[in-house]
């Protein structure tokens, strides 16, 4: 090597430096001190001050092939660590202190309020959603409780079942009672029910509306019931369940049930001389079931028909993917046939409907298997199908509308007879004759059975601010009016004397009570009583009458409210008079007090539906005290 090739080659940096850049640039060797940066490829000089890089990568795109290579490495470097950077963050944040290394592992002390927190809302869950006690014992549900929380060590199932749910029960039992003690008036629904094991239960739930005007139900018991169902027998069993709530028979406005033919229940209304609300939806369910009989033979061949077609459909799954096909081919909806229930005519009609909306299509399948042709209605059974479903069609919505329990029902019962008497079952020229006849004979049946109890439903009508006096006639107004202003009459003079009772005991407690607890100082309220007391007699009774005055201002309230504005069909009622009991303070207890009467008795079907659900196949050997305080946190939570 000669002295010119010694001179020209190039030493790397002294000072250690991370950038690649450095690989591609260097010193001289007798440069000792490193000040004159040179390039390893072309040996020329480039400007640099110490640690500044810029210069060095701009001279570098000269030679394009190095820059790209250059670039390439440090974007490589550069993903290597930060993979590292994060590597090490991981490895950081998994190094705990050995103090809580031992707290993660330790298991929540029992009386803990972590512990306690989580197995309340296991029992909540249990209870609420009405799942099997033993669910806690399954393999799945344990290892989801350990994944959310290792600390908790779940209980036994027996625990749950004897501890932590009559536990809840009790709780939730004092809440309820509390508030059933604060309701002045109340309603009631009723009806017996036989569960998987054959066990006679009979439910009670309760409706009233709050100082809020919030319509509230409450399902207070479903009780075993091994007795003789006579009406004696219920009549006592409905007053011994009042009773042990603390509810007083006085203040129930009324009691819905059903119309089927257990008529022990109605009898058993009549023995504790309560008044009856006929269910709005049995009503109406027996209506159409008279007026079918009239006509049985036809109506009897077209829906057995209807019931043979349907169960050919669901026993066959070739026949179900061959309806689907045709369903396609002809443009028509792609529903399945619709089971009936012997019970319940919403289904016989829907299934009717069903029928007639996929005709094309069975005629279509059926009419390619000769074991099935007999199958196919003919055109007098299509005939009586139509006619009957023309008529049954339009009361569907009517008693799904009455039979929530969430929102005001009972005021709505005489505006749905008056349309189904004035545009929904009147008689139309299109109509066939069955059609006619059926009509006929259902609001001849609606009409004569709500005949006995149209005093309350014209008062509950009143009393609902969307119709007040529209479906009342001027005279049945006018006598409504009067009823309206003795009952609140009545319970003024009720509240009254309620009053002076408490009064004369709080005077009898003030008497006996030691001398310290008489130091009080007086209200301005007081100095008026003792004015009123020690008033002559005489002058009260020649210049003021309470009662008249009462009664003037019944009748000033009644007059403003049959004038006022009309409400939309769609408002609330019960928002509506929260809103205005400023302007009817009087005429608003009355609200209360009948627009909480349910129109339907669902709220005790839906309990022994609650019921079915918890005494399953499964949970068959439940206890009936069990099944009532399931029933109970399932309808209550």
């Amino acid at each position: 090597m000669d002295a010119e090739e010694i001179d020209t080659e190039l030493v790397a940096k002294k000072k250690k430096s991370t950038s690649v850049i450095w690989r591609y640039f260097g010193f001289k060797i007798t440069d000792t001190e490193q000040r004159e940066v040179l390039c390893n490829i072309c040996k020329i000089k480039v400007a640099t001050s110490r640690g500044n890089t810029t210069n060095l990568y701009q001279h570098l795109k000269q030679h394009r092939e190095k820059y790209d290579e250059c670039m390439m490495e440090k974007t490589q470097i550069s993903k290597e660590t930060a993979e590292g950077n994060k590597t090490q963050a991981v490895t950081r944040t998994k190094q705990k202190i050995i103090t809580d290394v031992f707290a993660s592992l330790t298991p929540y002390d029992k009386s803990s309020p972590r512990y306690k927190e989580i197995t309340d809302s296991i029992t909540h869950c249990l209870a609420k959603d009405m799942m099997p006690i033993h669910t806690v014992s399954k393999v799945g549900f344990q290892k989801m409780i350990r994944t959310l929380d290792k600390r908790y060590q779940l209980p036994s199932r027996n625990y749950f079942s004897q501890v932590a749910i009559p536990a809840l029960y009790n709780s939730r039992r004092g809440e309820v009672q509390k508030e059933m003690a604060k309701v002045i008036f109340f309603s009631t629904t009723t009806d017996l029910w036989s569960s998987r094991t054959s066990e006679p239960y009979i439910s009670l739930t309760v409706h009233f509306v709050d100082e809020e005007f919030e319509l509230k139900s409450r399902c207070l018991q479903t009780s075993y019931f091994p007795d003789d169902h006579t009406g004696e027998n219920i009549a006592l069993g409905l007053r011994e369940a009042l009773a042990a709530w603390d509810l007083c028979e006085a203040r129930q406005v009324g009691i819905t049930t059903g119309n089927g033919t257990n008529t022990n229940i109605v009898k058993a209304v009549e023995l504790n001389q309560w008044t009856r609300i006929q269910c709005f939806g049995h009503r109406l369910h027996l209506a159409i079931e008279n007026a079918l009989k009239d006509n049985a033979q036809c109506i009897n061949r077209a829906t057995g028909i209807c019931r043979k077609i349907v169960g050919h459909f669901s026993h066959s799954w070739k026949k179900r993917v061959a309806l689907r096909e045709a369903q396609r081919e002809l443009n028509l909806p792609e529903h399945a046939m619709v089971t009936d229930c012997s019970t319940r005519w919403g289904s016989t009609q829907k299934m009717i409907a069903r029928v007639l909306e996929q005709q094309s299509a069975l005629s279509k399948v059926l009419s390619t298997d000769r074991k099935v042709q007999h199958l196919l209605p003919s055109w007098q059974d299509l005939e009586v199908l139509e006619s009957v479903n023309k008529a049954l069609s339009p009361l569907q919505d009517f008693t799904d509308a009455l039979s929530g329990e969430r929102y005001v029902s009972i005021s709505c019962v005489k505006p749905a007879l008056h349309l189904l008497n004035t545009s929904v079952l009147i008689k139309d020229e299109a109509d066939t004759d069955l059609t006619k006849s059926l009509k006929s004979k259902i609001l001849s049946y609606l009409n004569n059975k709500y005949e006995g109890t149209q005093d309350l439903l014209n008062l509950a009508t009143f009393l609902d601010p969307r119709f007040r006096t529209q479906y009342i006639s001027a005279e049945v107004t006018e006598t409504l009016k009067e009823r309206v202003i003795s009952e609140l009459m009545e319970i003024h003079q009720q509240q009254t004397s309620a009053q002076s009772t408490a009064e004369i005991e709080n005077d009898i407690l003030d008497v006996e009570s030691p001398p310290a607890a008489k130091a009080k100082k007086k209200t301005l309220a007081s100095f008026f009583k003792e004015t009123a007391c020690t008033a002559p007699k005489a002058s009260l009774s020649t210049t003021f009458d309470p009662m008249a005055q009462f009664r003037e201002a019944v009748a000033a309230e009644l007059n403003a409210y049959i004038y006022m504005p009309r409400v939309d069909h769609g408002e609330d009622p019960l928002k509506w008079w929260k809103f205005h009991k400023v302007y009817f303070p009087r005429l608003c207890k009355l609200a209360q007090k009948y627009l909480g009467i349910q129109a339907t008795s669902s709220a005790s079907e839906r309990a022994f539906s609650t019921s079915g659900n918890i005494v399953s196949n499964h949970r068959s050997c439940l206890k009936p005290d069990k099944v009532d305080m399931l029933v109970f946190l399932a309808k209550n939570l």
